[in-house]
């Protein structure tokens, strides 16, 4: 029979099975890859060899063989196996799935359900296996291209093992969660031989350790803040801790550096202007390396952000501009600053007493640019830092120049209105 000839069963049907399905390997012997964890000995391949696999979380790429290691479980395993696909089904399946397993539960039966595509389940959706793989009704094996720290609820990640995570010590690496650290010791205890439980056993159980963190949770803004103001107290060592944390746990590394931009901007501002471009560099860095190559120009910007001398006079400024924007009203743009682009704008006076600053010695000229409402009010208030010490020094430059600018101004208008008083 040709390899791509067709099963007797199957010629001419729609049921046709792809190669790549017919290729599919039907036991752990013909199963290549993930040594680590399916090697002989190995965890996984223990617990499915005893038929007590737990409950698991497959998180890879497509094609990586997430499906084929819960078919060869299902094969191998004496209990219930039930395949959900969680694009097709909703919670009503799923609870008359659990309703069911609880049932057999009783009779001594156990339940293995496999979940493709898992991180297509809502939150709500996943909660209600929660309490059935608490209790032990089922065991819940989940595939996902996506990372689990993020797509996965939290609780319902406590009880299921990532073969792609690494354990050094129980109480470090359960990161505070009591329920996780029962799971890791029962795991352990179950793939120890002969129930012994060593340092080696624990890293050889869960591969990496679980580090709490939810996108869209407190954990996340927790973790952001804490990067964000260590940057803002220049502490460097801080910063980079927090920005490891938040890489290792899977946040989306083009979401750091879009807050660093931020932090370039709000937190140092003109102090450092350098800072920004060395930000978005990064930013480009990530987009062009990847992770985890880019993560080093993430490093490299926060603790230059971190040791670059401060100022806030930007965010401030800015600030009072929006307040005003907001409380004050919209007053037209002075006659004086407008484009006269026709005949009939210039009749009633656009750009009428604009002076064009380059054809001034001084380069600035006494010219309100402000509405009328707003006229003389100040923004920027530049600090003592960085190159901001030299903008300060400008920025009173320019005020004196102003000053010497309506002051002859002011001479001009006085000397012509005597003119004109003495020839009538």
């Amino acid at each position: 029979m040709s390899l791509f000839q067709a099963f007797p069963e199957q010629q001419g049907g729609k049921g046709a099975r792809p190669l790549a399905d017919r290729m599919r390997p039907r036991t752990l012997d013909a199963f290549v890859g993930q040594e680590h964890i399916m090697a002989p000995g190995k965890p996984l391949r223990l617990q499915i060899e005893r038929d007590d696999p737990g409950s698991i979380i497959f998180w890879g790429p497509p094609g990586s063989g997430k499906t084929t290691l819960a078919k060869i479980i299902a094969h191998a395993t004496k209990a219930e196996f039930i395949e959900f696909s969680a694009v097709l089904s909703g919670i009503k399946e799923i609870k008359q799935v659990m309703a069911e397993a609880e049932k057999a539960r009783q009779y001594g039966t156990r339940t293995i359900l496999f979940i493709d595509e898992i991180h297509r389940f809502n939150r709500a959706q996943q909660d209600a296996f929660l309490p059935h793989v608490e209790r032990g009704n089922i065991r819940l094996i989940g595939a996902t291209t996506e990372n689990p720290s993020f797509e996965i609820n939290g609780a319902l990640k406590m009880n299921v093992r990532d073969p792609e995570q690494v354990l050094q010590q129980i109480a470090a690496y359960s990161s505070g969660d009591a329920r996780a650290a029962y799971n890791i010791l029962e795991i352990a205890a179950t793939v120890g031989e002969n129930g012994e439980i060593t340092e080696q056993t624990i890293k050889d159980t869960l591969q990496k350790r679980v580090l709490l963190y939810d996108k869209s949770g407190e954990e996340h803004y927790n973790l952001i803040s804490a990067l964000h103001k260590s940057v803002r107290n220049s502490d460097a060592d801080a910063s980079l801790y927090w920005l490891g944390r938040m890489l290792e746990s899977g946040e989306d590394a083009l979401y750091i550096a879009r807050r660093v931009v931020r932090m370039a901007s709000e937190d140092i501002g003109l102090a450092a202007p350098e800072a920004l471009n060395l930000c978005l560099s990064a930013k480009d860095a990530i987009d062009f390396l990847g992770m985890p190559e880019g993560a080093l120009a993430l490093a490299q910007a926060v603790v230059y952000l971190a040791l670059a001398p401060k100022s806030n006079a930007l965010y401030t400024a800015y600030s009072a501009v929006l307040e005003d924007v907001e409380k004050t009203a919209a007053e037209p743009v002075p006659l004086h600053i407008r484009n006269a682009v026709t005949n009939l704008m210039k009749q009633v006076g656009y750009g009428k007493g604009y002076q064009y600053t380059h054809d001034l010695e001084s380069k600035v000229a006494d010219m309100d640019c402000l509405p009328d409402n707003l006229r003389g009010r100040e923004y920027y208030h530049p600090t003592a830092e960085g190159r901001e010490k030299a903008l300060t020094q400008r920025l009173e430059e320019i005020r004196r120049l102003r000053e010497e600018a309506r002051k002859t101004a002011s001479t001009t208008k006085d000397t012509k209105e005597h003119k004109g008083k003495h020839k009538g």
